[in-house]
């Protein structure tokens, strides 16, 4: 269902006697939301999860979990999932090294991320889909922190990029993604020992442990595994950073049909249980733990049964993710899907504008999607600069009509133009075309025949190749405080001897 919204205008008020409206999305009704919950509750208290690390079935078990060594299995009574959602924020800020760039979540902001981890990167001049290089990432690296509607990282290729297999690898990364990206930083982290070095290198960058936890200029990626388990390495190397008031996006990733029961609703219950039973374990290892509902629910493509994203599916799972998040009353991450096309063009853009639509109407804090195609497999730099004019299209869909833009007094203006008149020279045109009444695209064509024959066809993806290299070439990395650099190289160089020195 689509519903207004109220804001506050005070012409308008005046006009009507009623607040102005915006656009809100719901897919979900108040009944469905709460028979969800109480699913939800269910599972985990007569099924529960299999949680490998037994740090955090001690912690639980402490707290009131039943827990099934022999099994790993811990089921969690009521009142212990009911409790620690009662102790999570609801609201809080997430910094970054930029000064000024700040995430309020759950207070009315939105922001994108780039999809993670592809494992391929398509070429749109030479039509090669390949292997990511160290290149590819530092360029698509670049790029994002020249976008302002990026405002989160997370790692856009992985396959072939130094960043895993150990705390060498991992601070490479970590030094380098601070290098060249400003804003916020969303990570995982792979181990209880690269969690180490990670506290180091922030603490390096930030000064000091109080600082990054009043900044919160990192936040760490954490997928339960679905159906119902959490990883050892993943759960131990969270836990790692408790205490420094690192923010966690849990981020269970069940798909419809595999690893999720088939039916929408029923996916929604699966990966609703598994951030509930992963927001419990992080307010029992630290009550106020800031946590962010970020269930990236999917559905398989029913003729190969993989991970697709093309499918309207994921356009309406994404908005109910935003629905049970803002339900618990937390900050949400949601995920918009992609395209099944692995190149650009008609089909992945079609697919990725009705997939875009639904999530952002809906209104979460942090949007994962864009700059990949082939079901978040591909990295495509051009896709980028799409999938923004996608989304700011779909933002000035939310904003809806009434912001009280143009015309103070319609009825005058009327009268003064008078039949058969034109009002395109009027003060208050040029003021809502500026004020943003009219969406004004930064790519494609969007003028007569006449000029689109004399300008040769422009095309849009060679636009937006032109505009990457152009973002790419003018980026200007924020440099780093007196000492630091050096420090980084010191803490990859300590790390990877360490490596040595264990193998």
């Amino acid at each position: 269902m689509l519903r207004s919204n109220a804001r506050t205008n005070a012409h308008d008020h005046a006009a009507t006697g009623e607040p102005p409206m915006s656009t809100l999305l719901r897919v979900l009704s108040d009944a469905e939301i709460a028979g969800i919950h109480e699913q939800s509750l269910q599972a985990l208290e007569r099924i529960g999860m299999r949680i490998d690390s037994a740090k955090a079935r001690a912690l639980l078990g402490g707290a009131g979990a039943r827990v099934d060594e022999a099994e790993r299995r811990v089921r969690f009574p009521r009142a212990l999932v009911e409790q620690a959602l009662a102790s999570a924020p609801k609201q809080f800020d997430m910094g970054a090294r930029r000064e000024g760039h700040v995430l309020r979540l759950n207070q009315g902001e939105t922001t994108l991320m780039p999809d993670g981890e592809t494992t391929t990167v398509y070429d749109t001049v030479t039509g090669e889909r390949r292997a990511p290089t160290w290149d590819d990432w530092a360029q698509a690296t670049r790029l994002v922190d020249t976008l302002d509607e990026i405002g989160c990282y997370w790692r856009m290729v992985n396959s072939g990029v130094e960043g895993s297999g150990g705390p060498g690898p991992a601070v490479h990364h970590w030094r380098w993604v601070h290098t060249l990206f400003s804003k916020h930083i969303q990570d995982e982290v792979a181990s209880p020992a690269d969690a180490a070095w990670l506290l180091r290198v922030l603490e390096t960058i930030y000064g000091s442990r109080e600082r990054v936890r009043d900044l919160k200029p990192f936040s760490i990626l954490f997928c339960p595994v679905s159906p119902l388990a959490m990883e050892q390495e993943h759960t131990d190397a969270y836990l790692a950073t408790v205490g420094w008031g690192i923010p966690v996006c849990i981020m269970p990733m069940p798909m419809m049909g595999t690893s999720a029961p088939t039916g929408l609703r029923s996916t929604v219950v699966s990966g609703n249980a598994e951030v509930l039973g992963a927001i419990t374990l992080a307010q029992v290892a630290q009550p106020g733990a800031p946590v962010i509902y970020g269930a990236a629910l999917a559905a398989m493509e029913p003729r190969s049964g993989r991970w697709a994203g093309g499918g309207p599916e994921h356009a309406l799972l994404g908005a109910a993710t935003t629905e049970m998040g803002r339900f618990y009353n937390l900050p949400v991450t949601a995920s918009n899907a992609g395209s099944d096309q692995f190149v650009p063009g008609i089909q992945s853009s079609y697919e990725r504008a009705i997939n875009w639509m639904l999530p952002v109407l809906s209104r979460p804090d942090v949007i994962i999607g864009p700059g990949s195609l082939g079901g978040a497999s591909t990295l495509c730099l051009e896709t980028y600069l799409i999938d923004l004019e996608i989304y700011r299209s779909s933002r000035r869909l939310s904003r809806g009509i009434g912001e009280g833009i143009g015309e103070t007094d319609v009825l005058a203006a009327l009268e003064e133009v008078g039949p058969v008149g034109d009002f395109l020279a009027r003060q208050e045109t040029r003021a809502a075309v500026r004020g943003g009444e009219w969406l004004l695209p930064k790519l494609g064509y969007h003028n007569t025949w006449d000029r689109f024959e004399q300008q040769g066809r422009p095309d849009i993806l060679e636009e937006a190749r032109e505009k990457v290299a152009a973002a790419i070439a003018s980026h200007q990395p924020l440099p780093f405080a007196d000492g630091v650099e050096d420090e980084l190289l010191r803490l990859e160089q300590a790390a990877r001897a360490e490596m040595q020195d264990q193998g």
